[in-house]
C-alpha cells in the first residue's frame, strides 16, 4: 500500500538545523559530504540486518528496508544532479517523484542484502562526486522544477540531511 506523499518543502533545512533529526547544516561544504554519506554506510547496513526489516511500523511510515532502498536511489538522484550542475551552467533538475520511485521499483519486495550492497555502492558514487568538487565550484548553481535554486555547497547540505533524516526515520 502506497504511504500519503510527503508534501513539505525541505528546504529550509540547509539555512537551519532540523529539530526531528538534529542535523545542522552549519560549516557543512561540499568535502564534508562525501565522508559523512560514507560513514552512514554502515549504519544502514546495520539496520538492514535486523529482523522484520520489511515491515511497516504503521500504514503511514515506510519499513526500514524501503527507507534504504529510498536513500540508495537518493545517493544516485543527487550524483545525477551533482554532475549536472558541474557540467552545465545552471541546470534544471528533472523531476524524481520519490513516492512513485517507491512504488515502481517494489521497495516493499527487495531483498535487504542487496539493497545493502547497492546503497554502499550508490553512496561511494555520490561521496566520490562530492570529494572530487573543487572550492571553486562550491557556488555552482542549479535549479529544481519547483524553481527552488541550489549550489552545490546547498545540494550537498540538502542531501545529506536525507541521508541522516532517514536514519533517524528509522532509529539508526
Amino acid at each position: 500500500m502506497p504511504i500519503t506523499p510527503d508534501s513539505k518543502d525541505w528546504t529550509w533545512v540547509t539555512e537551519r538545523p532540523c529539530p526531528e533529526c538534529g542535523f545542522d547544516p552549519a560549516g557543512i561544504t561540499p568535502d564534508r559530504i562525501g565522508p559523512a554519506v560514507l560513514a552512514s554506510v554502515p549504519r544502514w547496513q546495520a539496520a538492514l540486518a535486523e529482523p522484520g526489516v520489511g515491515i511497516r511500523p504503521d500504514n503511514s511510515t515506510w519499513s526500514v528496508l524501503e527507507y534504504a532502498a529510498h536513500v540508495r536511489d537518493l545517493c544516485r538522484v543527487f550524483e545525477t544532479r551533482l554532475q549536472l550542475m558541474l557540467g552545465q551552467d545552471n541546470p534544471g533538475f528533472p523531476d524524481w517523484d520519490q513516492d512513485a520511485a517507491a512504488v515502481e521499483g517494489q521497495y516493499a519486495s527487495l531483498d535487504p542484502l542487496a539493497v545493502a550492497q547497492e546503497l554502499a555502492s550508490s553512496a561511494a558514487d555520490a561521496a566520490a562526486g562530492f570529494n572530487a568538487v573543487t572550492p571553486a565550484e562550491w557556488d555552482r548553481s542549479g535549479t529544481r522544477s519547483n524553481g527552488s535554486v541550489f549550489t552545490v555547497t546547498s545540494l550537498g547540505s540538502y542531501f545529506l540531511h536525507d541521508v541522516i533524516h532517514h536514519l533517524h526515520d528509522v532509529g539508526a
